[in-house]
This record gives C-alpha cells, structure tokens and sequence, in this order.
C-alpha cells in the first residue's frame, strides 16, 4: 500500500513538472489590453504598439505579456510584470518593443526569470 502511494506521488510530481517547461522568447513587450488589437491585426500591430500606450494605467494595470511571431500572447507572472514596467520605464525605445523573455511556461503564462527589451 506504501508503495502504490508512492508511486502515484511520483506520477503525479512528474506530471506537474512536464506542464512546465523551461523556454526563452522573443516578441513584442506590450499589455494584456492591447493585446486582443494585436491577436486580429498580427505583427504589425504589434510592433506599432507605443511604450505610452502600455504605461497607461489601465493599461499597466491590465499585466504585461509577449507578443509572439506565430502571434501568440503569453502573459507575464507578477515578478514578470514588474520587471516589464521596470524597463519600459528606463527605456527610450517609442514603439517596436522588442522583447527576449526567458523562465517557465505553464500553459498561457510564462513566469519570468529575465526580461531584456532589445
């Protein structure tokens, strides 16, 4: 019985393990808000997307995320999202928010180990 206990445990322990996977991403910074813009327009919505836009305070409010080339939008944790509002502050960058984001992704939400606007 101990035994078949254990095993469950590490069925389970190995399943929650492979639903997170460790990744590095590249796209456009830019908020929850604007995303849905960007999901029906594509690229070029969002690297027309402006540094304002996302420090807006709804829009700050509504999270960070990446933006990805196969158009996907993968949302930030909270650390991730403070680190994005850190550096949209400090740069000078106005639109074209290009991004390299790496950490683990658990389904639609990466949660950031690095941000680098580039």
């Amino acid at each position: 019985m101990k035994l078949h206990r254990s095993v469950i445990r590490l069925i389970l322990l190995t399943s929650i393990a492979g639903a997170l996977s460790a990744a590095e991403v590249e796209g456009v910074l830019m908020d929850k808000m604007c995303s849905m813009k960007a999901a029906k327009e594509g690229q070029k919505a969002a690297t027309m997307h402006t540094r304002q836009c996302a420090m807006m305070p709804d829009c700050e409010k509504s999270g960070y995320g990446v933006f990805t080339a196969d158009n996907k939008y993968l949302l930030f944790d909270a650390g991730g999202n403070e680190q994005a509002s850190t550096a949209l502050k400090a740069t000078k960058k106005k639109d074209n928010l290009k991004v390299k984001v790496s950490g683990e992704i658990d389904g639609d939400t990466i949660k950031v180990a690095s941000l680098k606007l580039q």
